[in-house]
């Protein structure tokens, strides 16, 4: 049973070196800001104000995208493959500068463009794809600014939803010290949340060795209409570049249900994808 363990592990850190030197080399193709998509033609018109109409576009809602601490949207290049491969023509990616140094300035950010992407298409809701810390920041955003009118399902890759010890290894960046466990975001995001409307989908990796440990990225509010997936036999890195966690993706943002599938304060089963 050890060495099964250990030979897990290898082929886990193996796989994760190979993700992270593919993005290395990808890393400079997401560093500008994408072009915008236009408004589609068959958007319900809006008012003279910009804002979305009372009714809603034709196919499905917009999924903006949004990368962890110092990355890109250049992660999220085989994830979006894979949405656009399934019948997803309205997704973007959100790029927050790596000198941002409150997880508050950049959730009011996401704000920004959550409200810019409605005005555009004429969608009254979007949905959110967060890896790590921004799985965080798209959190604070529903939670704590109102983003939940706006955010009808919200996936978060490996996101530290109670801090990882990790992050003490690099507290000198004020981001990460707001990763760690008890920070003041953390102690904001564990309080009250009353008739919070959107949908958590977290997935959590049994190898993730930037989460530590790792069932912190396991989301548990009392609050919170939440879905925890356990992934086995990856890591961090490969959290938005693994097939069957993309496959994972699609069906949460698929799922139309207004339970999914766990009522609020509920714990639901676990689910092994890889």
């Amino acid at each position: 049973m050890e060495f099964a363990k250990v030979t897990t592990l290898m082929k886990a850190t193996a796989l994760e070196i190979a993700i992270l030197t593919g993005h290395l080399v990808l890393y400079p193709t997401g560093i500008v800001a994408e072009r915008l998509a236009p408004a589609p033609s068959d958007a319900p018109d809006g008012g003279p104000d910009g804002r979305p109409g009372k009714g809603s576009a034709r196919g499905r809602r917009p999924v903006l995208l949004l990368h962890g601490f110092v990355d890109n949207r250049s992660v999220f290049v085989l994830l979006r493959r894979s949405l656009a491969r399934h019948g997803r023509d309205g997704i973007e990616s959100l790029n927050y500068s790596p000198l941002t140094c409150d997880l508050r300035a950049a959730a009011e950010l996401l704000g920004r463009r959550v409200e810019e992407i409605r005005a555009r298409t004429g969608h009254a809701e979007v949905d959110i794809v967060g890896h790590s810390l921004g799985g965080l920041i798209a959190r604070y955003y529903v939670q704590c600014l109102g983003g939940d009118a706006r955010v009808r399902t919200l996936v978060m890759l490996g996101t530290p939803h109670a801090g990882t010890t990790v992050a003490r290894l690099a507290a000198a960046h004020p981001l990460v010290r707001q990763m760690r466990p008890g920070s003041g975001v953390l102690r904001e995001l564990a309080g009250p949340a009353p008739g919070c409307r959107t949908r958590f989908v977290s997935f959590w990796s049994d190898l993730d060795q930037v989460m530590v440990p790792v069932e912190t990225a396991r989301l548990d509010h009392p609050d919170l209409l939440v879905h925890n997936v356990r992934v086995s036999g990856i890591g961090h890195l490969a959290l938005p570049v693994h097939p069957t966690v993309a496959a994972g993706v699609r069906e949460a943002l698929d799922a139309d249900a207004p339970e999914l599938p766990a009522r609020r304060g509920e714990e639901p089963g676990a689910s092994s994808v890889a």
